[in-house]
């Protein structure tokens, strides 16, 4: 279980987690809704160690981090390497190929030879539907290929929980589906999957739980469908524009 206790996080005069309580069931996938700003974003970034929390704690199987004091590096570095990020902008290396954004963490972080972390890239790039792409560079990729590539980058860590940051945001409906959809067959590879989308059809579909944040706090846990028949009128008015 990853779970989250009294999770703070300032930028400057903004607070902008304020005393996060949340627990996601392993092998579960949970999506994060709320308004743009509400710290959605943040929290999985503070999660995968890209932001440093200001007070509270993150636990996984057994891991603590304790943020009411400085986490040592190598702690913080271990919990990272559980992890797996994919952004909304792609982030891929965009002078390394498709076949080397994916085996450059495996081989500086894990140590892995080039021969296994290309062997294992290609699994990937086959299970992503983009084998025929290893060569290619991100330009010369659409927008869904290089989506796709990201999460291949990110799987080949082998990280225990998968991390999607409005991870198509920036696509066209068509491709928007086709990455939507590699995430629900990921749901059912039993990953710990957290996923920020406005994409309210997937969050039905696809979620165990959905979490709805609010100004910085946890207005709402539960199924959807519990959530779509919320007296909440917050998050009533912000289902009614989906």
């Amino acid at each position: 279980m990853l779970e989250v206790k009294k999770l703070n996080k300032f930028f400057g005069d903004n607070h902008v987690l304020k005393d996060i309580d949340l627990q996601f069931e392993s092998h579960k996938t949970t999506v994060i809704i709320g308004s743009s700003g509400s710290g959605k974003s943040t929290l999985l970034r503070c999660i995968n160690q890209l932001e440093t929390p200001d007070s509270g704690e993150i636990s996984w199987n057994g891991m603590t981090l304790d943020f009411s004091k400085k986490v040592p590096k190598s702690q913080s570095q271990a919990f990272t390497k559980l992890t797996g990020m994919v952004f909304q902008s792609f982030n891929l290396f965009p002078h390394r190929t498709a076949l080397g954004n994916i085996i450059e963490a495996p081989m500086t972080v894990l140590k892995k030879s080039r021969k296994e972390a290309e062997e294992e890239a290609m699994e990937l790039l086959r299970k992503v539907g983009l084998e025929d792409k290893r060569d290619s560079y991100p330009h010369q990729l659409s927008g869904g290929q290089q989506q796709r590539i990201a999460i291949a980058r990110a799987l080949a860590m082998k990280p225990e929980i998968l991390l999607f940051d409005e991870p198509t945001s920036a696509l066209d409906p068509e491709l928007e589906a086709d990455v939507l959809n590699l995430i629900r067959e990921l749901a059912e590879e039993k990953y710990t999957i957290l996923v920020v989308t406005h994409n309210m059809g997937f969050a039905r579909d696809v979620s165990d739980e959905v979490v709805f944040v609010n100004h910085g706090t946890i207005l709402a846990k539960g199924s959807y469908d519990e959530l779509s028949s919320s007296d909440n009128e917050r998050i009533k008015q912000f289902l009614s524009f989906f």
